[in-house]
């Protein structure tokens, strides 16, 4: 098979831990199955680390992504303290790969699991929310983290996933949201999803609450099929999906990207069975699968998949998912690929067999879009305030006096998002920061908010910063203040 085709190259590396015995199972099997690839190998994490670089990749490295746009990456281990940063979230971001891409299929009754039936795959999207990591202490008692979502970036990964259940031959796809709370963010998330799904009338759509669709899936995974969520939500579930099938250390992984796409295990580079040939490669074999897909060698992808599964099927197992009396034999690493590869062209007879359209390739790849530039207006300002007294009446009086005749007045003051005033609840619990809201009587300017912090200043609040509040096309870009 790989002397009909081109060789693709991929960018290699071996990882910590287990990792360098996994990754020479994985591309024994995949070779050995016709995988036509031409292997760039680099250095990444521990090491790299130690040598001073905070990145945990070489900038050699980086190149070598950039040529080959395609990563097959082993566990890494990521030194404690030190201000290491993570190197997965690092390429991730860095070379924009939005969507993780996760199947979740129980092998019952081979592995235990309480649903025999799953076959799930979560897309999630890896650039933005909460993960921007843009963190700050704002007063003594309060810290804040800020959730972005872009337009751009959630119709992408919405619409990726549309795309993914397209070229998988899947029925639904499930929006998972907490819209009815975060009603600017996650009902971005809710509305775009709703969009996107009238262009594939051909796929059924659905959205759930995050709280009950996390019940659900829980409970009863075999009702969803494709699920697609914002960062946060995608990582504990995707997490929790991988666990109910049987184990979290079968679980593979791919982080795909307009530029460059990496290939990953799940599970972390277990140091303590590092050097033992008995590491399950399981997640890192089928994360290559998705590799083969998305290099276009789906009839690949298929064999070695379907090899694994007869595998599974016929009971040689690793230690870590042999049962005494349900399994056949106990085998090590390396003797896990050589099964492997010994069943390449079976098929499982028990277990439903993996299928690859080599008709419709890997799923498209949306470019972000952008809209036309909205009619911005601006109407007002938050001023977010350090004061660590509990009378909010006294706070008011005190900005009360920051106020300009026909433009800035307060409006309300907050505190945790609930409306403390005017006619607050004396019950509610408050701490030191509070958000004091001043809107102009019209439209207003820039020049108006900064007289107002100069007279703040004179009457010597401690503001710790400010959100304009503007309206976008007539539309609110702000939300109201719980009891507002």
């Amino acid at each position: 098979m790989s002397t009909e085709r081109t060789p693709v190259p991929i960018t290699v590396a071996y990882g910590d831990g287990i990792g360098p015995e996994i990754m020479d199972a994985s591309l024994r099997v995949l070779k050995a199955a016709g995988a036509a690839i031409a292997e760039e190998v680099i250095e990444i994490g521990e090491a790299v680390y130690l040598k001073g670089n905070t990145a945990g990749i070489e900038p050699d490295s980086w190149e070598s992504l950039r040529r080959t746009k395609v990563f097959y990456k082993a566990p890494i281990t990521t030194p404690q303290g030190g201000g290491y940063k993570s190197m997965n979230v690092t390429v991730r971001k860095s070379l924009g790969m939005f969507a993780n891409v996760r199947p979740c299929a129980s092998m019952h009754p081979f592995i235990a699991t309480k649903h025999p039936g799953m076959d799930v795959v979560i897309v999630r999207e890896n650039e933005e929310d909460l993960y921007a990591g843009i963190e700050h202490r704002q007063t003594d008692e309060v810290f804040q983290c800020l959730k972005l979502f872009s337009r751009p970036g959630t119709e992408r990964i919405i619409r990726y996933a549309f795309e993914y259940a397209k070229a998988n031959g899947r029925k639904k796809v499930t929006c998972f949201s907490k819209d009815n709370i975060m009603k600017l963010t996650d009902g971005l998330y809710h509305k775009i999803f709703d969009e996107v799904a009238k262009e594939y009338p051909e796929i059924e759509n659905e959205h759930w609450i995050i709280d009950i669709g996390a019940a659900k899936l829980a409970a009863n995974p075999n009702q969803f099929d494709v699920v697609v969520m914002a960062n946060l939500y995608g990582d504990i579930l995707s997490d929790v999906a991988a666990e109910i099938t049987g184990s979290v250390g079968l679980g593979s992984s791919a982080n795909i990207g307009e530029y460059c796409s990496m290939f990953e295990a799940i599970h972390g580079s277990a140091p303590r069975r590092a050097g033992q040939n008995v590491a399950n490669p399981t997640g890192l074999l089928l994360a290559g699968v998705q590799m083969m897909v998305h290099i276009g060698q789906p009839d690949v992808a298929e064999k070695v998949h379907n090899a694994w599964l007869k595998t599974i099927e016929d009971g040689v197992h690793t230690y870590d998912i042999y049962t005494e009396g349900e399994s056949a034999k106990k085998v090590s690493t390396s003797e896990f690929a050589d099964a492997i590869i010994e069943r390449l062209g079976q098929t499982p007879t028990r277990l439903k067999p993996a299928h690859y359209d080599k008709s419709t390739g890997a799923p498209a790849i949306p470019a972000a879009k952008r809209l036309p530039a909205a009619q911005k207006d601006l109407v007002g300002v938050d001023v977010f305030v350090h004061w660590a007294h509990q009378n909010p009446d006294e706070l008011a009086e005190i900005m009360k006096k920051a106020e300009s005749e026909g433009a800035l007045e307060l409006a309300m003051i907050s505190n945790r998002g609930t409306k403390v005033w005017p006619n607050g609840m004396p019950e509610t619990f408050k701490t030191d920061h509070w958000r004091c809201r001043f809107m102009f009587e019209g439209r207003g300017n820039r020049g108006a908010v900064a007289e107002l912090m100069t007279r703040l200043v004179r009457e010597g609040v401690d503001f710790i910063k400010t959100e304009h509040l503007y309206e976008f096309d007539g539309e609110p870009g702000y939300s109201l203040g719980q009891g507002q």
